[in-house]
């Protein structure tokens, strides 16, 4: 399938009490990214606190997203395990649940060599027929993959068949584009890279922003697509604050603090992650208003 655009990051609604998952609000969140015009939605990322999910949440949450979004737009399941067991099987569950990609993550305790990674690659690609994402985040996965080696596993690895460059070197991309002679589809996954991304090459965008700021992130993809460069820049500029902040703050406290912020709670993180502090929330507030996202 061809995928492209913003992918939007939903994140996981937890109920006060005893933080169970509240499916009502993941339904409004979802909603509200499918408002913002998002080509694509991506469950099951760090915005979705999928590291601090019970199996059980892991599947519920993947199941409801691809039935709540019904065809609407692609749905893409996120997936970083520390044994290959546990990313076969969610993929396959991903599979069974009529996801449209899988976007996977090597996580490691151990130092992977490339070896391993190819391997873990290979096998949930043989375990079933979704296309895969190969999702490079060394800050969070504590895996860096080079862009050769992310290009050798999509020329020898069936589904292998686009990246997800979150390094925030944007060498990195000009290095896929350069070496695949603009043949692999490549995402950016860095924020504050979203300008410079796109005009490398970068096909789409994955981001939680359009959580709270609803079709700025789609207005710069589309001002890029069009050529008018003074409109994409002005827009970038308008953001960078905001994508910088909800980054560096931790993708799920911000963003539900600004859900917060707008009327909407959803609840706060999981521990050990803690809400946003006053002083943030008020920095967070003050940008909101700014981009007219906050009355």
């Amino acid at each position: 399938m061809k995928l492209a655009g913003i992918i939007g990051y939903p994140i996981t609604p937890f109920h006060h009490d005893n933080q169970t998952i509240d499916f009502t609000k993941l339904g409004i969140v979802i909603d509200t990214l499918l408002n913002a015009q998002v080509d694509a939605i991506a469950a099951l990322g760090s915005a979705g606190e999928a590291a601090y999910l019970s199996k059980e949440e892991w599947e519920n949450v993947a199941s409801f997203t691809v039935k709540h979004v019904a065809a609407r737009v692609p749905v893409v399941i996120g997936i970083a395990e520390l044994t290959t067991e546990q990313a076969v099987q969610r993929a396959k569950h991903a599979y069974a649940i009529g996801a449209d990609v899988i976007m996977l993550s090597p996580f490691s305790y151990y130092k992977l060599s490339e070896d391993e990674v190819f391997l873990h690659y290979q096998s949930v690609s043989d375990a079933t027929p979704l296309p895969i994402m190969i999702y490079n985040n060394p800050a969070t996965c504590g895996v860096d993959m080079s862009p050769q080696f992310m290009l050798k596993m999509i020329d020898k690895i069936k589904n292998a068949t686009m990246i997800k460059e979150s390094t925030g070197d944007i060498q990195r991309m000009h290095k896929i584009y350069q070496l695949s002679a603009g043949s692999v589809p490549f995402f950016n996954g860095c924020n504050h890279m979203a300008l410079e991304a796109l005009n490398a090459g970068a096909i789409g965008w994955c981001t939680a922003a359009p959580c709270l700021i609803g079709d700025k992130p789609k207005q710069l993809l589309e001002a890029v697509r069009s050529g008018n460069n003074e409109k994409a820049k002005a827009l970038f500029y308008q953001q960078y604050d905001f994508l910088e902040f909800i980054v560096k703050s931790g993708l799920a406290a911000a963003v539900k603090s600004g859900f917060a912020l707008q009327g909407r709670d959803v609840g706060g993180p999981r521990k050990p992650l803690l809400p946003l502090a006053n002083a943030a929330q008020e920095q967070l507030k003050k940008m909101l208003l700014e981009l007219d996202h906050l009355s």
